[in-house]
C-alpha cells in the first residue's frame, strides 16, 4: 500500500478541492435556492399545511409519507407524516435506484498463532494466514425500489438488491405497506387520530435505534456521511407491523415481529416473536437549531435464528480484512464488523443524541445488550456494550461539502468453547473489544450524486492467540461513488 500513498494522497486533496472550485461558479442567486430542511422534524400536523415552497422542489409534496430519495432526505429518521392525495382513481407509482461503487486500499496484520486445518481439497493450510490485499475496485452495489400511492395516505414500498456483496443475483430485501390515513372508512372521529398515527405492516427494517437510518444500505449510501457501518450493525428485516405515534415532535413507536428475517412455522415452541419500541422527541428549536433524542429496546426470548445484527444480507464495504487465505468475497460477507451471536436470546437498549446547529452535526450511540447464542447454556448469558461519537461539519451553499470525524468501540465477551460432555457451551469466553476510528470528506455535485473518501483504522483488542483476530488491525483509505433517484 505504501507505493500508492502518494497518490491517494493526491486523489483525495483533488477531491477536496472539487467543492471549492466549484463554490467559486455559485453566484449570488444561489443564496435563494431551496436549503436542505430536516423532514423528521416536520412531523406534526402542521406540517402537512406547509405550502410555502415550490411544489416542483418541495419533497413533502414529491413524496409525501416518505424519505427523499436524495440529499434532502440526510438527517431524516423515521418518514415525515404529511398529507398525500392520489390523483384520480389510478395508483401514481415512483421507480427509484441507488448504486454504489468503492475503490479500496487497505492494509491489514495480525500476530495470531498458526493454525493448520485442512481444507476442502485435501490439503492443509494456515486458518490465521491474512488473505493477500491490495488496492482495487469492489463489486458495484445497486438497489431497485419500487413506491406506489394505492390511496390517500396508503402507499405500498418494495426494494430489492440487484447486485450486493453477499448476494451478486437479485435479492427482495423487503416490502410494506405503510397507513397514514383512513378515509375510505369515511370516519371523521378515524380521520382525527391518523392525524398522529402511523401504521406500518409487512416485511421491513426494524425501526430499533437510529443507526440504521444513516447506515450504507447496499447500494444506497447517500444517507451515510462515511464509508462504514458500525462495529456492531443493528440492522435487519423482519415480518411484523409498527405503531406511530407523533405529535408536536414527540414520537412514540412499537413493534412486533416474527423475530426471525424470514418467516417459517415449524417448531412452534422454539420460536417466540419480537416487542420493540421507541420514545423520542425530535424538535427544530430554532432555524438554526434542532435537537432530538431517542431511546430504544429490542427483545426477543426464543428464536431459531434472531438477526438483530446480523441481518444485513448485502455485506459490509472493508473487502476481506482479517479474513484467511481460502475465504471468499461473498462467503466471508461481514469483514470488519463484529456479531455477538446472539441468536437464541437478545435483549438491547440503544439511546441515540443528535444535535444540528447551523452546519455542525453531532450524532452519539449508546448501546447494551445481552443474549446468548442456540448452543450456550440457557444461565450463560453474555453481554456487549458499543458506543459511537460521530461530528459532521456541512459546508458551501446548501450544504454541498462534508467533513466528518467518527469513534466507534464495541466491547464485551465472546462465546466459550464447546463443552462435548455437556453437548453445549457451559463457559463464557474472552473479554475483547474493538475499536475503529473514521474519517471522511464528502461532495454533492447535485442532490443526486455524491462522492466520498474515507480513512478508516481499526484496531481489535484481547483476542486470544488462536483467534485469526489476535492483534488484528486494518487502515487504509476507500474512495466511494453514490448516487440514488
Amino acid at each position: 500500500m505504501k507505493r500508492f500513498l502518494p497518490t491517494l494522497i493526491m486523489s483525495a486533496l483533488a477531491i477536496g478541492m472539487l467543492p471549492l472550485i466549484a463554490s467559486a461558479q455559485v453566484t449570488d442567486d444561489a443564496s435563494s435556492a431551496p436549503n436542505v430542511q430536516p423532514l423528521s422534524s416536520q412531523t406534526s400536523p402542521e406540517a402537512t399545511t406547509d405550502t410555502t415552497d415550490d411544489d416542483a422542489d418541495n419533497p413533502l409534496v414529491q413524496f409525501p409519507n416518505q424519505r427523499p430519495p436524495d440529499q434532502r432526505g440526510i438527517n431524516t429518521f423515521e418518514a415525515p407524516k404529511t398529507e398525500s392525495r392520489l390523483m384520480g382513481n389510478v395508483p401514481q407509482l415512483r421507480v427509484g435506484a441507488g448504486f454504489a461503487q468503492q475503490f479500496q486500499a487497505l492494509d491489514h496484520s495480525n500476530t495470531a498463532d498458526p493454525v493448520m486445518v485442512t481444507g476442502s481439497n485435501g490439503q492443509e493450510f494456515n486458518a490465521n494466514q491474512l488473505m493477500d490485499i491490495g488496492p482495487g475496485f469492489n463489486l458495484a452495489s445497486a438497489n431497485f425500489n419500487i413506491n406506489a400511492l394505492l390511496a390517500d395516505g396508503i402507499q405500498v414500498d418494495l426494494t430489492t438488491y440487484l447486485s450486493s456483496r453477499h448476494h451478486t443475483d437479485a435479492w427482495v430485501k423487503g416490502g410494506y405497506i405503510q397507513v397514514d390515513a383512513a378515509n375510505f372508512l369515511g370516519s371523521p372521529a378515524v380521520d382525527r387520530i391518523m392525524e398522529f398515527v402511523t401504521l406500518k405492516v409487512g416485511h421491513f427494517e426494524v425501526n430499533y435505534g437510529d443507526n440504521h437510518f444513516r447506515r450504507s444500505d447496499n447500494g444506497n449510501a447517500f444517507y451515510n456521511p462515511f464509508v462504514g457501518n458500525y462495529i456492531m450493525d443493528a440492522f435487519t428485516t423482519e415480518i411484523g407491523g409498527e405503531l406511530y405515534v407523533r405529535q408536536a415532535g414527540a414520537l412514540g413507536m412499537v413493534g412486533i415481529s416474527g423475530g426471525e428475517i424470514r418467516g417459517d412455522i415449524t417448531d412452534p415452541d422454539g420460536r417466540s416473536l419480537s416487542v420493540y419500541g421507541k420514545v423520542g422527541v425530535d424538535r427544530q428549536v430554532t432555524p438554526d437549531l434542532r435537537l432530538r433524542l431517542t431511546g430504544s429496546a429490542y427483545r426477543n426470548g426464543n428464536a431459531h435464528n434472531n438477526t438483530l445484527y446480523s441481518g444485513d444480507r448485502a455485506g459490509t464495504r472493508y473487502y476481506s480484512v482479517l479474513e484467511n487465505t481460502v475465504a471468499s468475497t461473498s462467503g466471508a460477507a461481514w469483514s470488519g464488523r463484529l456479531n455477538p451471536g446472539f441468536g437464541e436470546e437478545v435483549t438491547a437498549f440503544m439511546v441515540n443524541p443528535f444535535v444540528k446547529f447551523h452546519g455542525l452535526e453531532f450524532y452519539g450511540t449508546l448501546e447494551r445488550l445481552e443474549g446468548r447464542g442456540g448452543a450456550e447454556a440457557e444461565d450463560l448469558g453474555r453481554a456487549w456494550t458499543q458506543v459511537g461519537a460521530d461530528a459532521i461539519f456541512r459546508f458551501l451553499p446548501r450544504e454541498q461539502a462534508y467533513v466528518a470525524a467518527r469513534f466507534n468501540r464495541a466491547s464485551g465477551e465472546l462465546a466459550g468453547s464447546f463443552d462435548a460432555d455437556a453437548g453445549m457451551i457451559t463457559t463464557l469466553g474472552t473479554d475483547v473489544s474493538i475499536d475503529r476510528y473514521e474519517f471522511a470528506a464528502g461532495w454533492f455535485p447535485t442532490r443526486n450524486l455524491l462522492l466520498k473518501v474515507g480513512y478508516v483504522n481499526q484496531q481489535y483488542n484481547d483476542f486470544v492467540s488462536a483467534d485469526i483476530r489476535n492483534g488484528g488491525e486494518f487502515n487504509g483509505f476507500t474512495i466511494e461513488g453514490t448516487l440514488t433517484f
